[in-house]
């Protein structure tokens, strides 16, 4: 056997033996070790459990955001978010946006694959004795759908004719559609006759469900033809307008609508934007921002707590040196190296470790679950995060028994062996 070959071997054996005295060492002081994982257990648990229901909240958040079109540019009087209550007065005074905008941007927005004017209000919606108070009536055009708003379900959506002649045509959300039609399949509303806030309407199609956006259901909402809002629901309201582009043509898109709303309504060159585009990602910020303070008070707490386990595993493995010197003394006696005992000490502080870490990570995605089960709040966790849980707590016990490895290792064998 070559002498790479017969250090292999020996490695081995060593790390087998090294795991065998630590797990028996273990399982002789229960109670101590229990003790000493406990710092680690309730560290690595808070960190789990934290990250799992962060996870869990990331994948239900983007998924509800995307909803709004992950390259749709929405351009309207309000930006999504206001920084304080003077911008939202500035924002409330400016001049509503049109048809005189949403002619110039179909007209002149070369990087624009979709253009969906939307006039929103609320109000009822009946059919015989059925009503649905509070609805979302949104006015729009045929290329609505086309900017991320959703698929249909039965029937048909919007035609540009529909827009042209401005007809009472209306296409009911799920939410809707279940209260008016209660235990119907989509196709049987097709046809029928609804009230939209007292005017009658057409149903020629449904929208498939969508769900929550922010809070807000998605799916209690029924579209018309933006002319006929316009001229029957809201002539006073001002439009938003939803622009979509290929990903990478969506700077270009916005600087383009930059210079065409700028021009439209004769913004001065000295003077700020007198309107906003808004797009996902300004809601993905802000809740990243928020979500990263949450992951650094989740480390904070977790570090110290495993601070103060990984002290715990030094002192108990100081402990054990003590106990253990004579024990020490004979095996150096017979011929075992210092890297021998330094290696097994290593292995049982990390064992120790790992072990705390494992626990540690099963106790926190239960609570995640439990807080899942119980509160509206999401949970998952990646093979990742458990990974790092148990490999990072390992990893403390290898850094807090290092000392006491190494005085171990450093021992003298005549002086340990007469350790009483």
């Amino acid at each position: 056997m070559s002498r790479l070959g017969r250090g292999l071997v020996r490695a081995t054996s060593e790390i087998s033996e090294g795991v065998r005295i630590a797990l028996a060492n273990l399982v002789g002081a229960r109670l101590r070790s229990f003790l000493t994982t406990l710092g680690i257990v309730i560290g690595v648990m808070t960190v789990i459990a934290i990250v799992a229901i962060i996870q869990g909240l990331n994948a239900s958040f983007e998924s509800q955001i995307s909803t709004l079109g992950a390259h749709t540019v929405y351009v309207s009087k309000f930006a999504f978010i206001a920084q304080g209550r003077d911008e939202w007065w500035e924002m409330r005074n400016r001049k509503d946006l049109g048809r005189r905008e949403l002619e110039a941007i179909e007209r002149d927005a070369l990087h624009a694959t979709a253009i969906a004017p939307m006039a929103m209000t609320r109000g009822p919606v009946t059919r015989a004795e059925k009503e649905v108070s509070g609805v979302q009536i949104i006015g729009t055009n045929a290329q609505y759908l086309d900017t991320g708003a959703g698929s249909i379900a039965a029937g048909r959506f919007l035609a540009e004719i529909d827009v042209d002649l401005s007809r009472n045509a209306v296409v009911l959300g799920t939410e809707v559609l279940d209260r008016l039609f209660p235990g119907a399949a989509p196709e049987a509303a097709v046809g029928k006759k609804v009230v939209v806030n007292g005017v009658p309407f057409t149903v020629i199609g449904t929208i498939a469900r969508r769900g929550q956006l922010l809070g807000m259901n998605m799916d209690a909402n029924v579209i018309v033809p933006y002319t006929t809002f316009l001229r029957d629901l809201g002539a006073k309201r001002s439009l938003n307008i939803a622009v979509a582009a290929a990903p990478e043509d969506l700077p270009a898109l916005e600087d383009e609508l930059v210079g065409i709303l700028r021009r439209v309504r004769q913004v001065p060159p000295d003077k700020k934007d007198d309107f906003s585009l808004n797009r996902q990602e300004q809601f993905l910020k802000l809740y990243r921002q928020l979500t990263g303070a949450l992951y650094g008070v989740a480390i904070g707490v977790g570090a110290i707590t495993l601070l103060v386990g990984g002290i715990g595993i030094m002192n108990i493995m100081l402990v054990s040196v003590t106990e253990r010197t004579r024990e020490i003394g004979v095996r150096r006696a017979l011929g075992a190296r210092r890297r021998t005992i330094l290696l097994q000490f290593l292995i049982e502080s990390s064992i120790v470790a790992a072990l705390g870490g494992a626990v540690g990570t099963a106790l926190g995605l239960g609570v995640a679950q439990i807080v899942a089960l119980v509160t509206p709040l999401a949970a998952a966790a990646t093979a990742s995060a458990v990974a790092l849980g148990i490999g990072f707590s390992a990893g403390v016990g290898l850094l807090f028994g290092s000392w006491p490895a190494w005085r171990a290792a450093r021992l003298d064998p005549v002086e340990a062996l007469r350790y009483e």
